[in-house]
């Protein structure tokens, strides 16, 4: 199974070089990791050690965030290194003020693995709600450096539990505490053998509830709902906003914010060609104050726009599932999103609750729409489920704090 693995990384790699002309993410992953450990060489001091966070994107740093933000307060004198594998992640987040330096993550080889663990020297290991390399998690317990999973989540579908999936398993076992999100992820750890988890909850919980008792005024927003109901849609995708696009027909006294996913120059032509009157952000103080539609064509400004929400929709449902709920339900927004939510701890437990509603097509986005603006009760409900399961940060570095000297 190792050459399979260490076939399918060489792949991985093949493939994204040669996209990467045409690709602007393949563009950035691939010069990203180009001499790479000449920059690690000339930027990291020797023999220093490091806590070490790798983290798969943006979303798993915002989830990760309390956890080193804590650490950082609790032990000021430690140096922290961040890595990435997504550009996604790496671009928003490289001039990080806490991190003592950002990277990208080199490609899972053996040679790779062992010579970025010596430069860095990390005196633990945390990674967050996924990511499993073989020849890092390897080597980290060759060393006995101590590996943390925080905020991690487990499905009986995954290789991990399957007859056939020795090999993950073995990377598993290669982990000193899982943190989870879920009983169910507890069950699946323990019939294979695996004690040391501990049921911590999810960080996000922390994150998001944080940024909602600080977040900033943004006065160019104010002035563009004026006192207008508001649609939030965030980390939205073509087939969300197909539908978002005649729901905003049908509802004339509302304004919608549309925050999309990807904000390339080509999908915010697209979305203005389905709102013909919308603004963009990077217009909106020279645009006329009867425009209805706002699109969101910048990065980080997402987490702040929630407070201005009546309804929210989440994107991603349509496609490899869900983005961000909770940075919507810490404001108090009930939320609708597409039907590929099953890999969501807090979606299902927002569905449950009545606050979240998932729809497959148009005629139920309506449906659901009336039904959450009609009932602002619904959102104080998703409220309160953030407010009741933040304090996964306290767990974790209650565990983590053993292992720092």
């Amino acid at each position: 199974m190792l050459w399979l693995y260490n076939f399918g990384i060489f792949l991985y790699n093949l493939v994204v070089k040669s996209i990467a002309p045409y690709n602007s993410k393949a563009k950035l992953f691939n010069q990203g990791r180009r001499h790479l450990f000449s920059v690690l060489e000339e930027k990291i001091p020797k023999g220093q050690k490091h806590v070490w966070f790798h983290f798969a994107s943006l979303g798993e740093f915002e989830q990760g965030r309390p956890v080193l933000e804590k650490i950082k307060a609790l032990y000021p004198h430690k140096k922290i290194i961040i890595t990435f594998f997504s550009p996604s992640g790496y671009e928003v987040r490289k001039n990080y003020a806490l991190a003592d330096g950002i990277f990208y993550l080199p490609l899972d080889t053996a040679s790779n693995a062992r010579r970025f663990i010596e430069i860095v020297n990390p005196e633990i290991a945390i990674f967050t709600k996924y990511e499993f390399w073989h020849h890092y998690f390897k080597i980290l317990k060759e060393k006995n450096i101590p590996l943390f999973l925080i905020s991690g989540i487990f499905r009986p579908n995954q290789m991990f539990f399957k007859w056939y999936g020795g090999f993950y398993r073995n990377m598993l076992h290669c982990v000193t505490w899982f943190f989870v999100q879920n009983q169910e992820s507890v069950h699946l750890l323990q019939q294979i053998g695996l004690q040391n988890v501990e049921l911590s909850g999810d960080t996000r919980f922390d994150r998001v509830y944080e940024n909602a008792e600080a977040v900033k005024s943004l006065p160019l927003i104010e002035e563009f709902i004026s006192r207008s109901p508001v649609l939030l849609a965030g980390s939205t995708w073509p087939a969300d906003e197909n539908l978002l696009a005649q729901l905003c027909l049908k509802h004339p006294s509302w304004k919608f914010i549309l925050a999309p996913h990807e904000i390339g120059l080509d999908h915010i032509r697209q979305i203005e060609k389905q709102f013909p009157s919308a603004v963009r952000y990077s217009a909106l103080q020279n645009s006329s104050a009867d425009s209805r539609v706002l699109i969101i064509d910048n990065i980080g400004l997402l987490s702040a726009l929630y407070q201005y929400g009546t309804v929210a929709y989440i994107g991603g449902g349509f496609g490899a599932g869900i983005h961000n709920t909770l940075e919507a339900a810490a404001f108090g927004l009930p939320v609708i999103f597409g039907p590929r939510y099953e890999k969501f701890q807090e979606a299902k437990d927002l569905v449950a609750r009545k606050a979240a509603i998932s729809i497959h097509n148009e005629q139920e986005l309506e449906t659901a729409f009336r039904h959450l603006s009609s009932h602002p009760a619904l959102g104080q409900i998703a409220k309160d489920y953030v407010k009741e399961k933040k304090g996964a940060t306290e767990g974790i570095l209650k565990e983590i704090s053993k292992y720092l000297n």
